[in-house]
């Protein structure tokens, strides 16, 4: 059921640039159950969960399987787990589309075209995130302003038009990296250890790659793509 859209319009203008627990407690307080933080286990969606721990007990963190993922997220989501003391909610692509996927194209087919790589994501991603939000009023993302061209104007708030209209928030979205890494290190907050190995952005291990010091932190994300390109769908609005 989408969300009433009067006091999420309000409250995008009301926490324009507020402190991010503000913006967390607003969501926490409005949707309680209903809204869930859907992380990957970066750095900046682990601040997220730190920061909703403290705004309330009963959070919920969903996470897509896209059964690619480095060992090391895994790791990750364990030591989240273990920590905040949450039953973090897996969600899993359709096993025949997979398969039928693979079956049909290969292993490798998103590197052959742009059109194959959203059809991969489509599968591994998109559609389970759908299944996650249903019967959800919000979710809450680690989402920042300078980590590509397409969320440069992502609000704290908003409307998410391809999810039905529920609501939609990225608490930390005007942080800078170092900001995020030093909310982390004051609060102990688990680091994906590869956050250190030089992979800013991390998502499928064949989709993403170590960066150089002068490159862009999406420059490892689907590196064979232009700029513009470097989504896998889940954070793009409704086409109009």
């Amino acid at each position: 059921m989408p969300t009433d859209a009067l006091p999420v319009e309000e409250a995008t203008r009301r926490l324009r640039g507020a402190p991010a627990s503000e913006v967390v407690s607003w969501g926490v307080t409005r949707y309680g159950g209903k809204l869930a933080i859907a992380s990957s286990f970066s750095i900046e969606d682990c601040v997220v969960i730190d920061l909703a721990a403290r705004a309330s007990p009963d959070i919920r963190v969903c996470s897509l399987d896209t059964g690619r993922l480095p060992d090391e997220t895994y790791m990750t989501a364990e030591r989240v787990r273990m920590k905040y003391g949450i039953n973090i909610e897996w969600v899993f692509p359709e096993r025949a589309a997979v398969e039928n996927l693979i079956r049909l194209k290969g292993l490798y087919s998103f590197r052959d075209s742009l059109e194959n790589r959203h059809e991969c994501c489509g599968i591994r991603k998109v559609e389970p995130l759908g299944r996650a939000l249903a019967g959800l009023d919000a979710w809450m993302t680690g989402l920042r302003n300078d980590q590509s061209v397409t969320r440069s104007e992502t609000p704290e708030i908003e409307i998410d038009a391809a999810h039905g209209g529920i609501a939609k928030l990225n608490p930390i979205v005007r942080w800078t990296a170092a900001q995020v890494r030093g909310y982390a290190d004051e609060h102990k907050v688990p680091i994906h250890p590869m956050h250190d190995r030089g992979y800013p952005s991390i998502g499928c291990a064949p989709c993403t790659r170590a960066i150089k010091p002068d490159e862009h932190p999406r420059a490892g994300r689907w590196w064979w793509e232009d700029p513009e390109n470097k989504e896998c769908g889940i954070h793009l609005p409704e086409p109009s």
